[in-house]
């Protein structure tokens, strides 16, 4: 039985054009591409939120590796990081669809706080993030773009734009044994999908305005354990200590399409990479932010994950992520490029509890390989994608066809799926 809340702050009906959802005044047919979910007029998820704990000094990760059977209960399986409210744990995650496209999207809201991203391609060139909510959630903070420029003020976050689902979500959800939270889908999508709450926006002329508070979010976590059971998850490994066998890795561009490119770029002082996207022109890169707190978005682990993908039409692809032996992957962390693999096989986990475990990567002996503790962005390209390294520039015609071995700046372009 599929689980299904319906959380609306107004009634809207939304539809996808073009991987982009635009709401409308009027009912659509149920033979359009996206058949929106009509909520239960004025209703709100009546669901009681445990306050989290007062926060704690600033917490780091242990020196030790951990994983990938077994974690300390304070720690986060799926970042290796020492959470605040170790209660939070229990719950399943919350998997957000949020939105990368139009440009007005950014800066999104939430997407730091996760322990994992995915990236993935949504069709005509965009792509789509899907947020692993998972362990401590954001706390109130000084409001990091108020109206009046002279002043701050304390507000609640709120986390979005949420967007539509997509069918590889349904894996990925399978993957984390979580539940997701998107802005409706497609009929012949939706129908694929189990254990998801729709919830729409609030601005019929705004396709931005689905962002949910994150006091709803902390209670559909916690509403969510009486259907999924407590979360256990498991198979993932960190360790600090910076593997042997890299090779040098200054920034990583990825390029989606000729309007949706981006830079990775390893920042020293800070040991993670920084996002830089254009702004949908293919030549402007604008830094990529937090909404909430308005810092840079920064990840200990960029992986670029090669994958099946069917395009069963323009808008919406299949991607293949379940029961994987192994597939090809590249990890960049600490200024350092790793050739691996990633495998979602069933093993004697799987076989006792029938669950799923996270994606695991390993080295070509089938040995865990380690992540830095911290966040994990993992950017979902089709197989026999291209990588190499080019020359240090931002210009397309130089990266995409510049070869330079060593130069340590690395490119994979994606081509369309098919």
């Amino acid at each position: 039985m599929k689980g299904k809340y319906f959380i609306s702050i107004l009634s809207l009906l939304i539809f996808e054009f073009a991987g982009c959802a635009y709401p409308v005044a009027t009912a659509l047919s149920p033979t359009d591409e996206e058949t929106a979910k009509e909520p239960i007029a004025d209703s709100v998820l009546s669901v009681e939120v445990t306050p989290s704990p007062s926060p704690l000094p600033t917490i780091t990760a242990t020196s030790q590796p951990l994983g990938p059977l077994t974690f300390p209960e304070n720690v986060n399986p799926l970042n290796g990081l020492p959470v605040k409210n170790a209660e939070n744990l229990k719950n399943p995650p919350l998997l957000v669809s949020i939105s990368n496209f139009p440009v007005s999207a950014r800066p999104q809201a939430g997407l730091s706080y996760c322990p994992i991203v995915f990236e993935l391609w949504i069709g005509e060139g965009m792509t789509r993030f899907l947020c692993v909510f998972y362990g401590d959630f954001p706390q109130e903070v000084a409001q990091a773009y108020p109206e009046d420029k002279t002043t701050t003020s304390i507000k609640e976050p709120t986390i979005g734009p949420i967007r539509s689902g997509r069918i590889t979500y349904e894996y990925i959800r399978e993957l984390y044994n979580g539940y997701l939270v998107m802005a409706s889908a497609a009929k012949y999508v939706s129908e694929q999908l189990k254990n998801y709450t729709n919830f729409f926006g609030s601005d019929l002329s705004n396709p931005n305005s689905a962002m949910m508070k994150v006091s709803q979010l902390e209670a559909l976590s916690q509403s969510s354990q009486k259907e999924l059971g407590e979360a256990a998850l498991s198979g993932m490994y960190f360790d600090t200590a910076v593997p042997e066998g890299g090779r040098t890795a200054q920034s990583l561009w990825l390029f989606y399409s000729y309007l949706n490119q981006i830079f990775w770029r390893y920042d020293e002082e800070s040991g993670t990479y920084r996002r830089w996207q254009d702004k949908a022109d293919g030549a402007t890169f604008v830094q990529s932010t937090e909404r909430i707190t308005g810092e840079p978005l920064s990840a200990s682990n960029v992986v670029v994950l090669f994958a099946d993908h069917n395009a069963g039409n323009s808008t919406n692809v299949d991607i293949s992520l379940l029961y994987i032996k192994r597939g090809k992957a590249l990890l960049f962390r600490d200024g350092q490029k790793y050739d691996l693999y990633w495998t979602t096989a069933s093993e004697e986990y799987e076989k006792t509890t029938g669950k799923l475990r996270p994606i695991r990567f390993i080295d070509a002996k089938g040995n865990p390989f380690p992540l830095k503790p911290g966040q994990t962005w993992i950017e979902i390209v089709p197989s026999f994608t291209p990588y190499w390294e080019t020359v240090d520039s931002e210009v397309f015609n130089r990266l995409a066809n510049g070869d330079q071995p060593g130069s340590g700046y690395w490119a994979v372009r994606v081509h369309t799926p098919k």
